[in-house]
């Protein structure tokens, strides 16, 4: 089975992207959903986490508020490693679980979807690298439109990722997303059959 990681800046497309491989009956394994699971009440993270960071506890609706966790460790780089050192572990688990599957399904080809993929060291772990991409006027566009999003925020969240030039340069293959879902999709269906063949 060949296994992709499909990455790319914020605001770059890789959501869209992935939805069009499922469209194509590709599985995808979607790292932020995980997060979103191991934070959850139920989920693995959710004890370490309450107790690491007790200010994003809400104690009213017995859950992690992820917006304040994120404020906390957004210009906290200590708190981000404490963070990162529960949570990494619990989604590479949940990618690997999630490939288990995909092999004793028979699947040919399965997506892993890691935003930062490249600054996790992630590339190590799979066989291709797609980047996906667009021009940076419209990735502002797509980012600012977004609820709660600021100039400031979104500054502070592309300086903590790899550049795009360089997370292109690193790609075993780009694909642009600026230039309508349309075009999107035909590429992406053509370098699925160049990655089957």
């Amino acid at each position: 089975m060949i296994v992709l990681g499909l990455t790319g800046s914020i605001g770059m497309g890789k959501s869209r992207a992935a939805s069009m491989m499922r469209l194509i009956k590709i599985p995808v394994h979607d790292s932020d959903r995980a997060v979103h699971k191991a934070l959850s009440p139920k989920g693995e993270a959710f004890e370490a986490v309450a107790v690491m960071f007790p200010e994003s506890w809400d104690k009213k609706a017995r859950l992690i508020d992820r917006k304040k966790l994120g404020e906390i460790v957004f210009s906290d780089e200590a708190a981000l490693k404490k963070l990162e050192n529960i949570l990494h572990p619990i989604v590479q688990k949940s990618q690997s679980d999630f490939l288990k599957i995909c092999a004793r399904a028979g699947k040919k080809i399965a997506v892993l979807e890691i935003p930062l993929l490249f600054e996790t060291g992630a590339e190590k772990r799979v066989d291709y690298v797609v980047c996906v991409s667009a021009p940076e006027n419209i990735q502002r566009r797509r980012v600012l439109a977004r609820k709660g999003m600021t100039t400031d925020k979104f500054t502070k969240i592309s300086a903590r990722q790899m550049p795009d030039g360089e997370k292109r340069a690193r790609s075993d293959f780009v694909i642009q997303t600026g230039m309508g879902h349309a075009r999107t999709f035909l590429d992406i269906k053509k370098m699925i059959k160049e990655i089957g063949k």
